[in-house]
């Protein structure tokens, strides 16, 4: 009988009980140590047990932290043995595991983790993973986790509900304390509650010790509950025979729970014989526990942390070499043997190394940045030691940590790089502790260090240098000398052949001067079928960059799937971003939106802050396309702040562009054009050289209807040369338009409309729209007809209503009444829409789950509210729906 919980205990079961109505969710329990956080656990096993729940379990070991997966191993192996085979992959792909093995199970299940805090990095983010998709599910998850800054940052990151425990009221605490320590004298009884203040675990231990020895245990006071709570636990074990103490020690100090393994560290730690029946005593003691499958568990976690204390360096160290011999995995031996070493070891800081670098392709970046460090400390060459700090510092700022990435760059000794790593610390400080994006004064300083690199011979790291570089290099506005500097260095670079990162950063650098070179080069690339993801997603860059959006997207398309396939979702937030943009780019809202808002999703679940920003300008862009012009302008006011903040000014251009389409899809022409003419303003904050290219067919369509056409004359005079120059599909595309306009001639509305404009459907409708409003002004309405049906057709495939709502008012003028078709997809949510093109694809629910990382029943609960939203009753019938829609 657990006293003092029943509020608790029923959050607790109203969560099994959700889960057996396949509501599925998750519940952390948290508090200090001692709180009662076990009991709960124990008391929620229990009770899903009696409901006929499947029960599974794991507990974090703080030895385990290092071992990527360890903890989701013990959990599932019962399911699935070899679960636990798993480097390698992403967490966000074994998630989708994870959720596929659940979904196979018949009947309800919890999922029970104990002191959740001491799991393995990688285990964590499967967990939160999935348990932020249980929502369709039979699964109950509920964790423990000890109070801590660490803790909070995790759990506000993860966004999962907390049950937080509080000390007992005094009444309970009272009731407790009889029960365990029936008959105390009233004044030591009042000592015990006044020490224990509530917490159930003081209340039990200082209680049964305070019965044992009297009021004299209790002291000092002055010490918190947790360090009394472990000196009592360390009295205990110091009354254990020495055999027993060294078993102790090694189940503390072990990463693993197998007795076997335990019996065989003491044994060399003894230098004789241990046998279980050594841990006959500490089982009797009630420290530890011994299941059926010789499971070695403690009884509580402050039991492993005073066993630790208790032990001096050269004991843990031992200790450690033992478990070193014994442990089964290589990566387990070398954590072992590096906490067993007294001073540097280059062999082993080799060793530690490697497995830094297989915990970082497993994405368990935290693991990773803790071997490496450690790796660094452990290095008897001081150049390598370099080298594995300035590792460690760029993991640790690929996890966003700040203070780790800082306090790893400060204990560099650039006096012991290498030539080639000393640029790459001076990189590294730049743009890891750099300030912002804005200005040009730090773009040299990184164009000499890159060359450094080339020159040194390091070609690797040079091309990764120009690569990361480029993109800053795009939004920055810096001026021709820098620009062209950059372009004669990143020239000089011998990359292997095949290599696309030159030409990518020639690209987003020079686009008009390298614009129809580089062209040429990414078409050719298009048909390559030995292309790495990261290479695709480059190559999609290079190609939006310069305004070839059909190219490009067969590019990310491609290395989306791939990512998916890998469960990569931070990089595929990146993939997602470039989609939207390409999408509100060329005028398709309805496909910005689906990515975007997927973008957004991924971004927060992979704490990407920037990514997520870039994603919500794309979204408010698609936004003012869609004419929902509140939030579009909500979009832009928040973001502007946040890019004014974060010193990227040349990203204003965005908000802008937002501003600008969202007043000229509300017909406020004269405000469009000046919105949008910033863009176009070298001395405006908001100038962009680039994607002023984008914006030449809307800049034109607000001045048709202000009266500002010789503004727009004036800019196509300046970049109709630009456009000879660079090819650029999208700034050809816009002039094309603004020349017809421009001409008022039915002859230059003809040769427009005649052009190749397959990949640019806004654009051919927009032509469409104006050609036809010109004839019908021209008075004639027969002509005039065609093409304005065609543009309202195409307006409304895409969801830009208010352009479509346009081309039939001027049907009405010419006599024609049409109205606006229902399409049923507008009805669903971003994600439904994207389950429900995939399901049209032909794809199963299964594959569905996969491509979007849901649980399958997940999608099928989807389905079957998507069915009846869009008016059909089979997958079938959804199929033959969406295949009549034409985009």
């Amino acid at each position: 009988m657990i006293v003092g919980r029943a509020a608790e205990i029923q959050a607790l079961i109203t969560v099994l009980d959700e889960a057996t109505r396949h509501r599925g969710g998750a519940l952390v329990v948290r508090g200090e140590a001692g709180i009662g956080k076990s009991a709960l656990w124990g008391e929620t096993c229990a009770l899903a047990e009696a409901r006929g729940m499947r029960v599974l379990t794991t507990v974090g070991v703080q030895a385990e932290v290092q071992l990527p997966y360890a903890g989701v191993g013990h959990l599932f192996r019962r399911l699935r043995p070899e679960f636990g085979a798993v480097e390698g992959e992403s967490p966000f792909r074994v998630g989708v595991e994870v959720l596929d093995l659940l979904g196979g199970l018949d009947g309800p299940v919890l999922l029970a983790v104990e002191d959740a805090h001491w799991l393995d990095r990688a285990s964590w983010e499967v967990l939160a993973f999935v348990a932020r998709r249980l929502e369709s599910d039979p699964v109950a998850l509920v964790l423990t986790a000890r109070d801590g800054e660490d803790v909070d940052r995790l759990l506000a990151a993860a966004a999962l509900p907390e049950l937080r425990l509080e000390p007992l009221e005094p009444i309970h605490a009272g009731a407790l304390i009889d029960q365990v320590a029936p008959g105390l004298p009233p004044a030591l009884r009042e000592r015990v509650l006044s020490v224990s203040v509530g917490n159930p675990l003081g209340l039990v231990e200082l209680g049964g010790l305070a019965a044992r020895s009297g009021g004299a245990a209790l002291v000092p006071s002055r010490l918190p509950l947790s360090a009394r709570v472990e000196r009592t636990f360390a009295g205990l074990v110091g009354e254990l025979p020495a055999a027993t103490r060294a078993l102790l020690l090694v189940a503390a100090l072990d990463d693993g729970d197998d007795l076997d393994e335990v019996l065989a560290a003491a044994s060399r730690l003894e230098d004789r014989p241990v046998t279980a029946d050594d841990m006959e005593p500490a089982v009797v003691s009630r420290l530890v526990s011994v299941d059926e499958q010789y499971r070695l568990r403690f009884r509580h976690p402050l039991l492993r942390s005073a066993l630790r204390q208790s032990a001096n360096a050269t004991q843990r160290r031992r200790a450690h070499a033992c478990l070193a011999v014994v442990v089964a995995g290589d990566d387990r031996r070398v954590w072992h043997r590096a906490a067993a070493a007294a001073g540097p070891d280059e062999t082993l800081a080799a060793d530690l190394a490697a497995v830094a670098t297989r915990a970082r392709y497993a994405q368990a970046a935290s693991i990773a940045l803790t071997a490496m460090e450690r790796a660094a400390q452990l290095s008897e060459d001081p150049q390598e030691r370099g080298s594995r700090l300035l590792w460690a510092a760029m993991t640790a700022d690929e996890q966003g940590d700040d203070d780790a990435t800082r306090r790893l760059l400060a204990l560099v000794d650039e006096t012991q790089l290498r030539p080639a790593e000393l640029a790459r610390l001076y990189w590294y400080r730049e743009s890891l502790l750099g300030t912002g994006w804005s200005g040009i004064a730090r773009l040299g300083v990184f164009i000499d260090l890159i060359d450094t690199m080339r020159r040194a011979g390091d070609v690797e790291l040079t091309l990764d240098a120009l690569t990361n570089i480029s993109l800053r290099f795009y939004w920055s506005n810096p001026d021709d000398t820098t620009r062209l500097r950059f372009v004669d260095v990143a020239e000089l670079i011998d990359a292997p052949d095949g290599d696309t990162r030159v030409i990518c950063a020639l690209a987003e650098v020079a686009p008009v001067e390298r614009g129809a070179s580089c062209l040429e080069r990414l078409t050719a690339w298009q048909y390559r079928l030995d292309l790495a993801p990261r290479q695709r997603y480059d190559l999609g860059f290079a190609a939006s960059a310069l305004g070839a959006y059909t190219l490009s997207n067969m590019f990310l398309a491609a290395s989306a799937d791939a990512l998916r396939t890998q469960g990569r979702i931070g990089m595929l937030t990146n993939v997602l971003t470039s989609l939207a943009y390409n999408a509100a780019t060329t005028g398709d809202a309805r496909a910005a939106v689906s990515a975007a808002t997927e973008c957004m999703a991924l971004a927060t679940e992979t704490r990407q802050p920037i990514w997520a920003l870039q994603a919500r300008l794309q979204l408010g862009m698609a936004e003012a396309l869609r004419g929902n012009g509140e939030i579009a302008a909500e979009i832009a006011d928040v973001s502007e702040k946040t890019l004014l903040t974060a010193g990227m000014h040349a990203m204003l251009s965005l908000t802008q562009r937002i501003r600008g389409i969202n007043a000229l899809a509300s017909g406020r022409f004269e405000e469009a054009f000046g919105h949008l003419h910033r863009v176009f303003d070298p001395g405006d904050a908001a100038y962009h050289p680039y994607l002023r290219f984008t914006l030449v067919g809307h800049l034109t369509e607000a001045a048709t209807y202000c009266g500002a056409l010789d503004e727009v004359r004036a800019v196509v005079s300046e970049l109709t040369p630009i456009a000879a120059q660079s090819r650029s599909p999208v700034l050809i595309t816009g002039l094309r338009y603004a020349e017809a306009v421009l001409a008022d001639d039915p002859a230059a509305y003809e040769a427009a409309i005649a052009a190749d404009l397959r990949d640019w459907p806004f654009e051919r409708a927009r032509l469409q729209l104006t050609y036809g409003g010109w004839l019908r002004r021209q008075r004639q309405a027969a002509e005039s007809r065609p093409l304005l049906r065609a543009a309202a057709a195409t307006f409304d495939a895409l969801g830009a209503a208010p352009w479509a709502e346009r081309a039939r008012a001027e049907l009405r003028a010419t006599g024609e009444s049409r109205r606006k078709p229902i399409d049923a997809i507008d009805v669903l949510t971003p994600q439904e829409q994207q389950i429900a093109r995939l399901a049209a694809d032909g794809l199963s629910n299964r594959q569905i789950a996969e491509q979007l990382f849901l649980s399958p029943r997940t999608v099928t609960t989807h389905l079957y509210r998507i069915y009846p939203k869009v008016g059909v009753k089979s997958r079938s019938e959804l199929a033959a729906m969406m295949a009549e829609r034409p985009f």
